[in-house]
């Protein structure tokens, strides 16, 4: 292909990624979800006083509530954040742009595996349009990141052999990866340790400056977060999604066992396992068949190509995460890529290895059989093998596919924009900005305001979308202000602002609440439609606002009582 020809060819599908990630940024998905708004507030707290919201200064793991984060797409938001404020451009921003490079280097990459084009713009356009890639990129997930350093460091790594000044910036490449997302620090070391292994004779031929430098950044920019993973949370995370501290293990070997004894006859409590039951039932056959169910799992047609992810904010309902028509060129990718000699051997290995590998991060985690989100390392591999697929296609075949192919993505977008939004719209927790907002625009009557615990955990969402003032939040953290309100209990509190569920029903909130009282009920609290059924709200309690859901279905609602 004519180099003018390609040129322009790479920046329509450069301009067409950019379009699909950037466009209504900011209304779809509908809202930030907690995630989102966690890297949000803490982004915004280090921009205001340099600590995270914990107070932690210029952390290398970010304490939220319940977990340590990787440090490096927080910060990445920083400038952003600083620019919109904690809102829907301001957090995802760096998740498309990292988004679009991605798409970019991966040409590069294609051109320096396969030296072929063609094939390296059918590659780059799969990615540009894969569902996959797009649901992370307009969403404040680290994985956008994760992969563009994943693919910029493989590509410095090709670069290097034959200039070796490359190798330290593709050593940092892939030592920035664990600073990203908490897969790549099983990950990185696995793909690090095949690439020396499989190409040390090309390494070793180069000037010992380059791989003294390439050594020294790679412990530089790896160590740091190695440590402060074993010795400063950062392996929290893992504990809690860990397959190996799941903790219904007891419960399930107990019942496994028990079965086996009623099988033979026993009955009643205080049944006695033998050897046998013993050995086949027991916390590491547990671990291990969850493993290799989930290892599985994740290569099943389902999950990649029918289904996808349960999880609403992962894929979006009825689709997988590429397209059906993708299964055809794969398979037909499949058997050509490993069967020709076209290809150098030692690049089919790597792409065999790295998605064999690129699975098992995810695989030791609950549920990773079907979380998109840890298992994107292989979306490249499998891109390649697509897009070998697609270079293969006879004219007429070709065709054929390109119609479907046309089809499928015109039926993804309708669904990504029309059905997605509503379909979704408890999983992105939409209703919290707008009660938030809310409540800041009338707090000046109010004495006290209570924010319901019965839906989501509140604190960051309010502090997040509120934009409260992270030096003030550092030092009054409200979890560690406990106090006991009538009506509700021991609730936490800053300020005037109480987070727990007033007791009782709808229909007791008179008697507790008074004319000072500001109320933030989540529906779950209501159990009444009152868009619908305004009336039915009681005489002695007023309903100031409803907040709705996008599809108008009743999310929050905000009461004060009658009484001063």
């Amino acid at each position: 292909m004519k180099v003018k020809y390609c040129k322009l060819v790479l920046i329509l599908i450069i301009f067409i990624a950019s379009f699909l990630r950037l466009w209504r940024l900011d209304q779809v998905p509908v809202s930030l979800f907690g995630d989102e708004l966690d890297v949000g507030y803490h982004a915004y707290s280090i921009f205001k006083t340099g600590k995270d919201y914990m107070g932690n200064p210029w952390p290398l793991h970010f304490q939220s509530l319940a977990e340590w984060r990787t440090p490096l797409y927080l910060y990445s938001t920083v400038p952003t954040v600083a620019l919109f404020g904690v809102s829907p451009w301001g957090v995802r921003l760096p998740a498309a742009i990292f988004g679009i490079l991605g798409v970019y280097i991966f040409f590069f990459l294609l051109k320096e595996l396969t030296k072929n084009e063609k094939l390296s713009l059918i590659g780059t356009a799969v990615l540009a349009f894969s569902p996959w890639h797009i649901q992370y990129s307009r969403s404040a997930f680290e994985v956008t990141q994760l992969l563009f350093f994943l693919l910029l460091g493989m590509l410095l790594f090709f670069k290097s052999f034959n200039n070796g000044k490359w190798l330290w910036l593709s050593m940092v490449s892939f030592a920035l990866m664990p600073w990203v997302y908490s897969t790549a620090k099983l990950f990185t070391p696995l793909i690090l340790v095949f690439l020396f292994l499989v190409w040390r004779k090309k390494l070793f031929g180069l000037p010992k400056k380059y791989l003294i430098r390439g050594a020294v950044a790679l412990l530089i920019f790896g160590v740091p977060i190695a440590y402060s993973t074993i010795f400063g949370g950062g392996s929290q995370r893992f504990g809690y999604i860990s397959v190996f501290t799941n903790p219904t293990t007891e419960a399930e070997v107990g019942t496994s066992r028990q079965l086996d004894a009623r099988m033979r006859g026993e009955l009643g409590e205080g049944l006695h396992p033998t050897f046998i039951d013993r050995a086949f039932h027991n916390k590491f056959t547990f671990w291990g068949s969850n493993i290799v169910n989930n290892y599985f799992e994740s290569f099943s047609a389902d999950f990649l190509f029918n289904v996808g992810d349960p999880n609403l904010r992962h894929s979006i309902n009825g689709m997988g995460l590429f397209y059906k028509i993708e299964i055809v060129a794969f398979f037909v990718g499949l058997i050509y890529f490993f069967s020709r000699n076209k290809i150098d051997k030692k690049i089919r290995l790597l792409v065999l290895y790295w998605i064999i590998i690129g699975v098992l991060p995810a695989s030791i985690t609950r549920d990773g059989g079907h979380h998109a989100t840890r298992l994107i390392v292989i979306l490249p591999p499998m891109v390649i093998l697509i897009a070998y697929g697609i270079h293969n296609f006879n004219k007429y075949v070709l065709l054929s596919y390109f119609f479907l192919f046309i089809a499928c993505f015109i039926f993804y977008q309708h669904s990504f924009w029309v059905h997605n939004p509503w379909g979704s719209e408890r999983w992105w927790h939409a209703g919290f900005r707008e009660s938030v907002q809310s409540i800041k625009e009338i707090e000046n009557g109010y004495e006290k305001i209570i924010i319901s615990t019965s839906s989501e955990p509140p604190w960051t969402f309010f502090a997040a979308w509120y934009e409260y003032p992270p030096d003030k939040w550092q030092s009054e953290f409200p979890l560690d202000n406990v106090v006991n309100l009538e009506g509700v209990g021991n609730v936490s509190h800053i300020d005037k602002y109480y987070f727990g569920s007033v007791k009782g029903g709808l229909y007791d909130w008179g008697k507790i609440l008074d004319g000072n009282t500001l109320y933030l009920a989540s529906e779950k609290d209501v159990n009444v439609n009152l868009i619908m059924e305004p009336d039915r709200t009681p005489g002695d309690l007023k309903l100031i606002k409803s907040i709705p859901y996008p599809s108008g279905q009743p999310a929050f609602y905000l009461f004060s009582g009658k009484s001063e």
